[in-house]
């Protein structure tokens, strides 16, 4: 776990592949060895991956794409980007570099009974292709991300997390020992038609719990997780829908 923590400063979505590189039937194995040690947001939703090479997809970028097919209910997109970003960190850690695909076409749109999600696109990248500064990264302010009477600055680095069109959907209340996640309506992109937002914004605020959760373990501070996805906000802000609640307990 410590060691998905660290990948959070060393991982970037990576676009351009040296095609000089490639990733070794060893390291394959290392991958699909990983995915059955993935741990789900909700163990009770069906989830099936499929690896496979690139040329089985309509995408051009790595070597290979990991397909996650599952169903396309809010939860379970919570749980896809909350599943698929460990892979992502476990791959950066093997310096294969990553590209999610939320717009990738895959050669069957269902597999085992169940819907296509979204991939990843990944291949052997240098390791200078990866951050060295993390701080350089484009995120939102802090006070834009995070409200209430808590110390954020042990839990900043979640906000690094990855999200489609780097839209950082997510917003969070802290009330005492309380920390409460949201997916913000009120998000902008100008490559993405506002009709699908709310698809990958989900899948965000999965990535982003993941990413929550790895910064509040590097603490050592313990918690329990409520998943509220589909519930209606108690604030009443109707740009504002709950994802899930961390209650914080005593060290």
């Amino acid at each position: 776990m410590n060691n998905a923590y660290d990948m959070i400063f060393k991982r970037k979505s990576v676009r351009k592949f040296d095609p000089a590189l490639h990733i070794s039937e060893g390291e394959l194995q290392t991958i699909r060895q990983q995915l059955s040690a993935l741990v789900p947001l909700d163990g009770s939703i069906p989830v099936a991956y499929r690896l496979v090479e690139r040329a089985q997809t309509a995408n051009r970028r790595g070597e290979y794409c990991l397909l996650l097919y599952s169903d396309k209910s809010e939860p379970a997109l919570l749980n896809a980007g909350y599943l698929l970003e460990q892979m992502d960190l476990f791959l950066a850690a093997m310096d294969i570099g990553v590209c999610w695909l939320g717009l990738g076409k895959p050669d069957a749109k269902q597999h085992e009974g169940l819907s296509y999600i979204i991939m990843l696109a990944f291949g052997k990248c240098r390791p200078e292709q990866f951050r060295n500064d993390v701080t350089k990264a484009a995120r939102k302010p802090g006070e834009l991300l995070w409200q209430g009477d808590f110390d954020f600055a042990g839990i900043a680095a979640a906000r690094y997390a990855p999200s489609s069109c780097n839209m950082q959907p997510w917003r969070v209340q802290a009330d005492g020992q309380t920390l409460t996640v949201f997916r913000s309506k009120d998000v902008r992109s100008a490559i993405m038609p506002p009709p699908l937002r709310p698809f990958f914004n989900t899948i965000d605020l999965g990535i982003f719990l993941y990413f929550l959760e790895l910064t509040l373990q590097h603490q050592q501070q313990p918690f329990t997780r409520s998943v509220l996805a589909g519930q209606v906000s108690e604030s009443g802000d109707k740009r504002l829908f709950p994802v899930a609640r961390y209650t914080l307990l005593s060290k």
